[in-house]
């Protein structure tokens, strides 16, 4: 298929048009069999559960271009699980595993003149998302939802390179114990808003929250994991019941395992051992890694290096990026290909 006549290389992190999406409605106890279709718009009540009660949650992922030409997506049987987790928390009707990763390959196969060309750095992302749309005045459960999935174009996350970034330890909880925090709910990140835009005012690139109930033990930022390195090149992950089980860190870690050798780790990690690591990262479907160089603590500054990701992280990043495009042979179930 011939590609769309977009300037691949300049393209932005940011939203894009395309052609068809995927829309499945849920009524009377069942989904429809859902359909591709080309309006981008949604009509729906004034009173619907999603407007009133924030009754929604969502997915991220990517279709890439590989380096033999083949289209493909990474683990999107990980994205259906999720959601299906999502979904069963906030007391919304599951959209079936199989029909999700089926509805994923129908988007981007008739979005096919969208996915960017390899070597061009940008790829094809992919947002599926579910929300109440029947009216909902009392605080209860939609009787009815809508389960979309759309595509856009986009560039790399960080244009010109990842640089280092610089993260504060945030005074604002962002989950509580028991709460939310475990599942992609459309709500933790309209919580994160305030904080992320008052981080930016002052100077600061993202925030690192941690545990509410002791505020001694990292979590997550608002919107991806956290990964640490180790003096003797051990790759740390926190553990938490409170953070999103993030694919992409999961994927880095059976790269770090399994292709590089490096020991795994994930346990509690406490803000007191931030100064022993010596790499650190952020990571998420975005960027892949983000690279960390200075946490701010209240006056103290914990540096990891301003000038480029860490020799560790680069294999990471280099690693699964690989596997991503096609140029290192990925584990069994890691790639779909879209036929």
């Amino acid at each position: 298929m011939e590609k769309k006549n977009i300037d691949w290389s300049n393209l932005g992190f940011a939203y894009i048009e395309t052609e068809k999406r995927f829309v499945s409605n849920y009524k009377d106890g069942a989904w429809d069999e859902g359909a591709l279709v080309t309006d981008a718009n949604i009509v729906m009540n004034e009173c619907a559960g999603v407007l009133q009660y924030a009754q929604t949650c969502f997915e991220g992922l990517k279709a890439y271009t590989t380096e033999d030409g083949k289209i493909v997506t990474f683990r999107p049987d990980l994205n259906a699980q999720r959601m299906v987790d999502s979904c069963k928390r906030l007391e919304m009707p599951v959209f079936p595993a199989d029909k999700f990763v089926e509805a994923v390959k129908e988007v981007v196969k008739a979005n096919a003149a969208y996915v960017p060309p390899y070597g061009s750095g940008a790829t094809l992302y992919l947002r599926p998302y579910m929300f109440g749309s029947s009216p909902v005045i009392g605080v209860k459960p939609a009787d009815e939802y809508q389960f979309r999935i759309f595509a856009t174009p986009v560039g790399p996350y960080f244009k010109g390179g990842a640089k280092p970034i610089t993260i504060r330890v945030s005074d604002v909880d962002r989950a509580a114990p028991n709460g939310t925090g475990h599942i992609k709910a459309g709500l933790n990140y309209a919580m994160s808003l305030y904080n992320i835009v008052d981080a930016h005012n002052k100077g600061f690139d993202e925030n690192m929250y941690l545990d509410p109930a002791t505020r001694t033990k990292v979590e997550e930022t608002g919107g991806a994991n956290f990964l640490f390195i180790t003096k003797d090149n051990k790759v740390v992950t926190p553990k938490s019941g409170s953070i999103l089980p993030s694919i992409t860190r999961r994927s880095l870690m059976v790269v770090a395992e399994k292709y590089l050798g490096l020991e795994v780790e994930e346990r509690e990690v406490y803000v007191d051992e931030l100064k022993d690591f010596v790499e650190c990262g952020l990571c998420g479907t975005a960027a892949v890694i983000s690279p960390v160089g200075k946490i701010v603590n209240h006056g103290e500054e914990i540096c990891y290096g301003m000038e480029d990701m860490g020799p560790i992280t680069k294999k990471l990043y280099d690693t699964l990026t690989g596997i991503q495009m096609g140029r290192i042979e990925a584990p069994e179930g890691w790639i779909q290909v879209i036929e």
